[in-house]
């Protein structure tokens, strides 16, 4: 079956983006966060960022977001590695030279032992961080903690969905902007609606 063209502006971007993460991208129930909390909502935006029309549709999203003098978007593996790619490549398509970076967890066990991996910008360079989830922030604080002890300038997260459950707070006393696409009511009441319960 042949998909329909995906729209050219970011308003209608948007809408589609909506529907696909409360269809696909959320559940209703009794889950444990990473974060240690538990929550009646939960939201694995991976099924959405590793499709090829959830990506279409995010990345330029992303990419309007991320900082004109950043060089870089980086994010810890394994939720931001689809987001810095798409947003690299849809930067590339738009005629302006952007990098991707992957955050590792720990570093290498073998060869050079990098915990960064991608084409390294300059010391001093601005880079954007992406994450799919924000909760308390503690992944994208991470990624910003190594960025920033490599060098690197980093004064905004751009977030997919933001569960309002203190990242927002935490970026701030980082020095951080918390930028993001959704808030987690938004995805929670398009879900109730197209479910309609």
């Amino acid at each position: 079956m042949a998909l329909a063209p995906l729209p050219d502006h970011n308003a209608a971007r948007r809408t589609l983006l909506l529907r696909q993460l409360a269809s696909h991208a959320y559940r209703h129930g009794s889950f444990r966060l990473a974060s240690g909390q538990t929550s009646d909502h939960y939201v694995n935006c991976k099924p959405v960022s590793l499709s090829g029309v959830g990506m279409a549709l995010l990345a330029p999203l992303l990419l309007e977001q991320v900082e004109a003098a950043a060089l870089a978007v980086a994010g810890l593996t394994l939720g931001a590695d689809p987001l810095v790619s798409g947003v690299a490549l849809a930067a590339a398509l738009d005629g302006r030279e952007l990098d991707a970076l992957i955050v590792r967890k720990q570093a290498k066990g073998h060869g050079t032992a990098a915990w960064l991996e991608g084409p390294l910008p300059p010391p001093g360079s601005l880079i954007t961080v992406l994450e799919d989830v924000v909760t308390t922030g503690g992944s994208s604080l991470k990624a910003v903690h190594l960025l920033r002890q490599a060098g690197y300038v980093v004064r905004r997260v751009v977030a997919i969905v933001d569960r309002q459950q203190g990242g927002e707070a935490a970026m701030a006393a980082a020095d951080l902007a918390l930028v993001r696409l959704f808030r987690l009511e938004e995805i929670a009441s398009a879900h109730h609606g197209s479910s309609g319960t």
